[in-house]
């Protein structure tokens, strides 16, 4: 029999518990817990929906200290007791007694200065506030869970250790900074949970995924995970403290190997399954290794819901998605790229997000990372949500995420996706679609901010740290700092050389005369940036064709063309990526549900384009004339321009002293054409370092040898040499005399 029913209840309205004992009350803390029942004595409230009985005991010695009472149906305990110390709770479930603390006797633990700065849009460790952090709290080990949901009216947490019911865990709002938190005494790292919001209104959201969770389970299912704050066990301090990241290093060679993690390789043997990041580590990295390129670059590996986004439809931003492991195992991954001396670079998605309603989307019933206007607010093109950079703690959400894969994961950089699309606010819309920036233009101003911001952050907490911009229009000084009135980037992807380029080489050889202009219009402005040649994995899909199957003619003009086009494109200036398969001549397109075609290796035509591009690789890396006029314009002269009608083209390459040059010749025409004559500017021997049509590549092994000047005056220059160009080749010769060079 209850006889302090008045005392239990005391200050407490009617209305305030049936609000608490059906999930509607907004401060949970004010009626839990222990609260001052006058004459020195308090009053304790549990609500345990499905307890069948409470006891509050003496935390350090056990000691009971109250039988409480049920004194509601539906699970409010009750009991009044003499001041105490620290306490626990024994509850008797039906399946067995839980010994635990309250969450409910603890107070705030998000201090003032980090709230002001989440609010301000300055909390680039924000995984530290929000989310879900394991700590230790009055010698009670736990997790603190912290969101922001500034217009919910309750938030719960919920997940297998309260069987999923958002009455048994309403946290406390934070009202400075619009931020609930809770901590819940003894969960661990792989708890699994999600936040349940009632809006404004009081509806019931659908249960929301952690924006800042670190983990979560792997799709399709959708809940966060608690994860470790314990840090990796790094062993890459060679390659961190070495200063082999550095930015400055943008005048070495730089070859990406892009890559979907998912579909590289797959597991025959086990139903296709997708390796994992360990089976990567060891069957990817020395791939990649023995092919001699400098970075990998992974597609976004960010937690997705849809697989077929490729991981450009993110919705974890600080979480490497559960697909193909842990995040230790993914710490692992870069840890032994570091190690074989491979950078990693991971594309990141600020662009948008997908509509999921367990997302981002309405996250507390109101538009709060996106626009309420849908002509700002929604992607027609992808049927996406773009991010409310006019809102601070937007913005430091998605910076504190950039920041969290360079800190946590020792990433080398970031390669941003769909910068146009952030850049232009009527990017994809017709008129009336689109509302102009405050002086009625184009610009989005706010994106732009953003991206100064950025980068800015990132080289001033991480100079070593690579910024790259995916970006599609000619929007200037995108690799220029924010100091000099640029956007701060460290490089950029030249996609209207990839789209020219590629438009050339897929026109019939008789055609490519009246085109001649395509291959050479990107040295006009081929230092206005910092510029990346990508041949992405957006060129091998939805109907495109795979590289090789975008060459004309027959299986032997398209093997001849594929190897002098990546001739052409590692003499040309510029840093190097290509999607996985494009170095094996892949037939079908990219698949992400498939593999690579490795068994096309059984074919020696197709095993010599991989050895091609190991070489282009390994000359690339060797030769300094073949990287330092990637981003200096002195390291680039045309020999040989304007040869429209046969279809020639000749570049040559200098070091940085110019006293080294490396001529590189492409016949993008099925003819050969003996005795072709190039002035050069140096007189002596020039040395054949490569040809594509060498038979060790499949071709024909025409035009092989090197070759002597004559003072034989051609192209404005007094020596000249005779090449004979096997047809659809590119060729490249080295002359190292030290000479002076024709100005």
């Amino acid at each position: 029999m209850i006889t302090d029913l008045a005392d239990i209840f005391f200050g407490l309205e009617a209305d305030a518990l049936q609000a608490l004992t059906e999930g509607r009350h907004g401060d949970a803390f004010s009626i839990l817990g222990m609260h001052p029942a006058g004459d020195g004595r308090v009053s304790f409230r549990a609500f345990l929906p499905g307890a069948l009985g409470l006891e509050v005991i003496d935390r350090q010695s056990g000691a009971p200290l109250a039988s409480a009472d049920l004194v509601h149906p539906t699970g409010l305990f009750g009991a009044i007791l003499a001041d105490h110390g620290p306490y626990s709770l024994r509850i008797h479930w039906p399946d067995g007694v839980q010994l635990t603390d309250d969450p409910y006797s603890f107070g705030p633990l998000l201090g003032e200065l980090d709230l002001h700065l989440v609010s301000e849009g300055t909390h680039y460790n924000l995984t530290r506030v929000l989310g879900a952090v394991p700590l230790e709290v009055d010698k009670v080990a736990g997790v603190r869970f912290a969101v922001w949901a500034p217009n919910a009216r309750r938030v719960s947490v919920v997940g297998d250790f309260n069987s999923w019911d958002g009455r048994r865990h309403p946290m406390r709002l934070r009202p400075q900074a619009g931020i609930w938190e809770i901590f819940i005494p003894h969960l661990t790292v792989g708890e699994r949970y999600k936040f349940e919001i009632l809006d404004r209104h009081g509806n019931l959201l659908a249960q929301k995924a952690d924006p800042v969770a670190r983990a979560a389970e792997p799709a399709p299912s959708t809940a966060s995970v608690v994860a470790s704050i314990d840090p990796f066990s790094w062993s890459d301090a060679a390659w961190m403290d070495g200063g082999r990241r550095r930015a400055d290093r943008l005048g070495e060679p730089f070859s990406i190997y892009e890559v979907h993690a998912g579909s590289w390789l797959r597991d025959m043997q086990d139903g296709a399954r997708a390796l994992d990041w360990v089976e990567l580590s060891q069957r990817l990295l020395p791939y990649v290794r023995d092919m001699g390129f400098t970075h990998i670059e992974l597609l976004p590996i960010m937690e997705h819901p849809f697989g077929g986004s490729w991981g450009y439809q993110p919705l974890g931003l600080f979480a490497p998605t559960g697909r193909y492991g842990t995040p230790e195992d993914f710490a692992y991954f870069v840890d032994r790229c570091h190690g074989a001396g491979i950078g990693v670079l991971l594309d990141w998605v600020p662009a948008h997000f997908p509509t999921d309603v367990w997302g981002l989307a309405q996250f507390d019933g109101t538009a709060l990372y996106e626009h309420e206007d849908p002509r700002e607010g929604f992607h027609q093109d992808w049927n996406t949500l773009i991010y409310n950079l006019g809102r601070n703690e937007v913005k430091g959400f998605l910076i504190a995420s950039a920041l969290e894969w360079l800190e946590h994961y020792h990433i080398d950089g970031l390669r941003v996706d769909a910068v146009a699309s952030m850049l232009y606010r009527d990017y994809s819309r017709a008129d009336g679609e689109w509302v102009p920036n405050r002086y009625g233009g184009r610009e989005n101003l706010e994106a732009i901010e953003f991206f100064k911001h950025l980068n800015s952050i990132v080289h001033e907490r991480y100079p070593n740290a690579l910024m790259i911009a995916e970006e599609s229009t000619a929007f200037p000084n995108m690799t220029k700092s924010p100091e000099a009135g640029g956007l701060g980037f460290d490089m950029k992807w030249n996609m209207g050389w990839m789209h020219d380029t590629l438009h050339y080489m897929s026109d019939d050889a008789i055609y490519r005369k009246y085109h001649h202009g395509s291959m050479t219009f990107g040295m006009i402005y081929a230092y206005s940036e910092r510029f990346v040649l990508p041949f992405s994995h957006d060129e091998v899909v939805h109907g495109k064709a795979s590289m090789l199957s975008k060459m004309p003619g027959d299986k032997w003009q398209k093997m001849a063309n594929l190897r002098a086009l990546f001739g052409f494109m590692w003499g040309h200036p510029g840093k190097k990526l290509i999607f996985m398969g494009c170095e094996i001549g892949q037939r079908s397109e990219w698949s992400h549900d498939g593999s690579i075609e490795w068994d096309l290796l059984d074919d020696p035509v197709h095993a010599g384009l991989q050895r091609l591009v190991r070489d282009l690789n390994r000359v690339y890396r060797h030769f300094p004339c073949l990287h330092y006029g990637d981003t200096e314009a002195d390291g680039f002269e045309w020999a040989v321009a304007d040869d429209a009608e046969n279809s020639v083209l000749a570049m040559l390459r200098y070091d940085r002293e110019r006293r080294s040059a490396i001529l590189v010749v492409s016949n993008f025409t099925p003819m050969s054409r003996p005795g072709y004559r190039i002035g050069v500017p140096f007189s002596g021997r020039w040395r054949q370092i490569l040809n594509t049509d060498a038979a060790v590549y499949g071709g024909a092994g025409a035009g092989t040898g090197d070759r002597d000047t004559q003072p034989v005056e051609a192209h404005g220059r007094s020596q000249s040499l005779l090449a004979d160009l096997p047809p659809l080749a590119t060729m490249m010769f080295i002359c190292e005399q030290d000479r002076n060079h024709e100005l």
